[in-house]
């Protein structure tokens, strides 16, 4: 969804758990303090997740870490609980899917667009430990298929040069 450059912080584990259906763009809101700890590299989006409260999204277990130079008059929380900016129609979208399907709301990550941090919020349903299982299977296969195919390409590039 994002630009490589962009990106700020990614929940690798969400695509791992859930199987993800689709994927919406939120803004955030944050404070000043927030902003520029995420500038500096100091978030962590693993633990998170979103809730629904009175047609409203939020995000909980986003971890900003607070910079030492903070300033002295503010006192902040590294796990507040932030509000996600969507339109109502899209958030009432949502709500169905979650109460009647199973879903639930996961965050994928964090990210600048247009000089904003934006977080990519997936419509998702766990998977079974079965389901992760295969995962592990194709990752793996695809790493030693990869493996191979640089094994042989290498042979190859060898054996023509003598």
């Amino acid at each position: 969804m994002a630009a490589a450059s962009n990106k700020i912080a990614e929940n690798k584990k969400a695509r791992f758990n859930y199987l993800i259906e689709e994927s919406h763009e939120t803004g955030v809101v944050l404070e000043g303090w927030e902003v520029k700890a995420i500038r500096a590299g100091q978030v962590q989006l693993t633990d998170g997740y979103v809730v629904i409260k009175d047609g409203e999204l939020f995000l909980i277990g986003c971890r900003i870490n607070p910079l030492r130079t903070a300033s002295t008059h503010v006192h902040p929380q590294a796990d507040r609980t932030k509000k996600l900016l969507m339109h109502k129609d899209e958030i009432r979208r949502l709500i169905g899917k979650v109460e009647q399907k199973g879903f639930t709301l996961v965050p994928l990550e964090l990210y600048y667009k247009a000089g904003r941090v934006k977080c990519a919020v997936a419509l998702a349903k766990g998977k079974a430990q079965h389901d992760k299982r295969e995962t592990e299977k194709t990752r793996d296969w695809e790493r030693e298929k990869g493996r191979l195919m640089r094994t042989k390409v290498s042979s190859n590039g060898s054996a023509s040069k003598d």
